[in-house]
Parts: C-alpha cells; structure tokens; sequence
C-alpha cells in the first residue's frame, strides 16, 4: 500500500524522484523491523547512519556544512512516507525542529562539529524543553543553567523527551537568569552531551501509543558545560523557539495528514473484504456515507497542506498559520481515526490490525507541538 500523490501541487519532479527513494529505503530497512522495534519500546540506533547515507537526515543542511542544501519539501516527503508507513522514528524531530536551532543560531565551530554528524546520523540529538509540571508554558521552566567561571552548572530535570534514550546531544532550555522579568527573558538553549558527568536518563516511558519511539526522563545534577555551549545569545532562548515553531507545526500536520490517509485506505480495504448479513460491509449505506465524507476531507486536506507547505518554501508561513495546520489536521487526523476504527468493528479494538495501532498512535498528536488547546489561544490573540 502506497501513499497517492496524484494531484498535488507543492513538489517538483525532483522532489518526486527522491520519495521514490524514501520508499526504497522505508521498504527495506523500516517495514521488516517495525514489530520489533515496537515490541523493544525503541528504534535501533543502527537505523539512523543508514538513513543519513541515502540523504534522509537533516535534507536542508548546507552543503558547507555536510548536507544536501535542499528545501523542506524534501522534509515534508520524508515526514508523510514514514507517517504513511506506521512508524515513528524520531527523523522529524531531529530533521526539521533540532538542526535548524544550530543552522539559525549556531556559532561557526558549533555548526561545523555538529551539522554533519546530524546529516550523517552519527550523532542522535532531542530537544529538552517539557518538565514535570511544566507543559505547553515555556516561560515557567525550572531548569537551571547557573555561570560558575567559564561554564554553566545545568540542574534539573526534563519529562517526555522524544528521542531520550538514543541521544547523543540534546538542546536544553533552561534559565539562565531566574530574576529577569518577564521570566521569558531568561530562557536560554544550552547544548548538552550526553557523556557529560552528572546526565543521566531515566524511563524509557511506557506510553499508549507510538510503540517504538523512545520517549523519556532526563535529568541533570551539576552538570558542567563550557559557555561556548550556549545556542545563540543568552537569554534569547525563547525567541528562537517561538520563530521556529511554525515548521515544527506544519511537520506534525504533515504526519497526521498522512497517517490519516493510510488509516482511510486500510479501512476501504477491510470494509470491502469482511462481509456482514451476506454481503461486503462496503455496500451498507452507512459505511459508504462514512467514508464519502472522510474522503471529500482528505482532499481538502491535501490542498491545505500543499498551500501551507508552498506558503513555507516561500518563507510567508504565519505562527498563526503553523498553529492552524497542526490543529485541523491533527483534530481531523483523530476523526479519521475514530471513525475507521469503528467501521472495522471488533477488529478494530485488536492490536494485530493496523488501525489500532494508528488509532493508538493518533492520540498524542494534538497534544505536542503545542496542546491544540493553546493553538486555539495562538490563533485568537490575531483576531
């Protein structure tokens, strides 16, 4: 089963030509590990420098730097294949969220020791920004990162870190000054090996859904850093994170699109083969009513994805914008869900078919990224 791309509007032929490759490397080095994988609640490390080889790591890195200097519509193929496949992987996070804070706001020997190891996959990183009791409200942060000398002393701890147990460098946003009003002023991104004395991970968290992803606890107990670690200026942290949410956003609506879509195409597959009452559940009105509707959704979708993807590329994609993909597709990627899963009947309540591990993995989407909830306030205060 493949994603459809007839129709769309947002890529070129060379975008094209490298999902065909993104579906080689998905075919043979994704699909037969999955069950695996989610059963070890973890994807191997080995995954990352092949997928680094074929270019499916951190696309938009600089060729100065190791990469290939293309667009995020190179992103955008790689986010719908993977989400389309079933899986989570970690890439996106790692692709278009942390390496564009280092390509944005990196010192020169920053970028250059670190970029390529991204581009490479030789290097796993995460981004540590939630606390325990500390959610979608960056500015209320208790992580510290204190001056002694010419270093930082990091303490602290971080809650539901995609990527915690894999990563070889993490981005921490701690406060660098506790006393600045207002307190966002005093958010600064430290980057943080994870050989340094005095890190350690926690849980690999038992979650409900998105099995093979590893999502974890870190903590950080006098953690020393050279100042050099600091990402960008001090005390900017805030601001760096706030210009770079839109594409973190529009990336999750990239996924929830596409896995809403591979949950609407098993669905029509399973309704036309199981039979109830003599005939194809495909041929109950209901049935087809239900999925009319999820279809003429979907391609709306579609088009709205490929107007925000081409509004990126162009550099015109608004907060505003970013918050509204990641709520209605998110939002419609649970409808999709809920509703195919019903049509499945019992079966869909079963782990061995494919929806109910996508109904599972739906749930999280409208919380990261930002609560749909604090969406709805991000589009309202530009009303």
């Amino acid at each position: 089963m493949t994603l459809d791309v007839a129709g769309r509007t947002a890529y070129t032929e060379d975008h094209e030509a490298f999902r065909d490759s993104v579906r080689s490397f998905i075919k043979a080095e994704v699909v037969p590990n999955i069950d695996r994988w989610d059963e070890a609640g973890i994807v191997e490390k080995a995954i990352w420098p092949k997928a680094g080889a074929v270019g499916m790591l951190c696309p938009t890195v600089p060729e100065e730097y190791g990469g290939l200097g293309l667009d995020f519509g190179y992103n955008a193929i790689i986010d719908e294949e993977i989400s389309y496949g079933g899986t989570a992987l970690g890439f996106s996070l790692q692709s278009d969220i942390v390496v564009n804070y280092i390509v944005s706001y990196g010192s020169e020997e920053q970028k250059r020791h670190w970029l390529p190891k991204l581009v490479s996959g030789e290097v796993v990183t995460a981004i540590a920004m939630t606390e325990p009791g500390v959610g979608s409200d960056l500015q209320g942060i208790r992580t510290t990162a204190k001056k002694d000398g010419n270093h930082y002393v990091i303490n602290g701890s971080k809650t539901y870190i995609t990527n915690g147990q894999n990563a070889d460098l993490i981005l921490v946003c701690a406060k660098t000054d506790t006393e600045v009003q207002p307190a966002w002023k005093g958010v600064s991104i430290i980057l943080v090996e994870a050989d340094r004395e005095g890190f350690k991970r926690g849980r690999n968290l038992d979650k409900i859904g998105q099995d093979a992803a590893d999502t974890s606890e870190l903590f950080f107990e006098d953690v020393r850093v050279p100042m050099t670690n600091c990402l960008g200026e001090e005390g900017k942290g805030f601001i760096y994170l706030m210009s770079e949410l839109p594409q973190e956003r529009l990336s999750i609506a990239i996924g929830a699109q596409a896995s809403a879509q591979r949950a609407y195409d098993e669905t029509v597959a399973f309704v036309r083969d199981r039979k109830a009452f003599g005939k194809p559940v495909i041929d109950f009105q209901n049935t087809r009513f239900t999925l009319a509707d999820l279809k003429s959704k979907l391609q709306v979708g579609w088009a709205h994805l490929d107007w925000a993807i081409a509004r990126h590329l162009r550099k015109e994609l608004t907060a505003e914008e970013g918050a509204a993909a990641k709520l209605w597709h998110t939002e419609f990627q649970w409808e999709v869900m809920d509703k195919c899963l019903q049509l499945h009947g019992g079966a869909g309540y079963m782990n061995e078919y494919p929806i109910a591990k996508m109904w599972r993995g739906a749930r999280v989407t409208r919380i990261f990224g930002g609560t749909n909830e604090i969406m709805k306030e991000l589009i309202g205060r530009k009303l």
